[in-house]
């Protein structure tokens, strides 16, 4: 959802640097994405918050991190360009389609209902549904369960290296998204294609 959907990384960026100044936490946002920023949002927090030992207590202190994005984004959603007219051939021909986000549920509702996407998507499966995020394949394997769809049967849109390796350990082949790497970067991550925006490409 999050670079493959929208372009919104800036958004999430913005919301971890404000995020940080309310905790009082000294940080770059450099430090933290090469040493903090990977897996679910509890697994981020519980490396932020070593104290803290209580899920609930964890996924609380993250939300707010989320409320700060959805704030921050609110005004400017906008979906990829050609996203929409490609959703609509996808449904056309009948061929089931499952989001796999990172993201909580208040986050994919946020999106789908800013954009009108609920009658595209088959299944949704958000961070919250899984033990281990992004690299671990778990919220591939989930969403592919809930298509019920063999993981070798399906393709990723992804835009991020923690994203194609969890979608490569799943079984499944990547198209990259290059609202994150460009080109050159996304095929050597392993994916078998890379688009700048939906315009790009065609069922047939």
């Amino acid at each position: 959802m999050d670079g493959t959907l929208v372009d919104n990384m800036a958004y999430h960026q913005q919301s971890w640097i404000e995020f940080f100044a309310f905790h009082q936490i000294d940080m770059t946002y450099e430090t933290f994405d090469s040493k903090y920023h990977e897996g679910s949002l509890i697994e981020i927090m519980a490396r932020l918050f070593p104290t803290v030992n209580s899920k609930e207590e964890l996924q609380k202190i993250g939300s707010y991190k989320e409320v700060l994005y959805r704030k921050l984004y609110h005004p400017n959603v906008k979906a990829i360009d050609g996203l929409i007219p490609f959703l609509e051939q996808i449904s056309k021909k009948g061929i089931p389609m499952g989001l796999a986000t990172m993201g909580d549920q208040d986050n994919i509702d946020f999106i789908f209902e800013s954009l009108q996407l609920h009658t595209y998507f088959h299944s949704t499966t958000g961070g919250h549904e899984v033990l281990k995020g992004k690299p671990h394949p778990d919220i591939f394997l989930t969403a592919a369960r809930k298509l019920g769809i063999n993981p070798k049967d399906c393709l990723v849109f992804e835009d991020t290296y923690s994203g194609i390796e969890s979608a490569k350990a799943s079984g499944m082949e990547v198209v990259g998204v290059s609202t994150m790497f460009d080109r050159k970067t996304l095929l050597n991550f392993g994916c078998i294609e890379v688009i700048q925006t939906y315009d790009e490409l065609g069922l047939n």
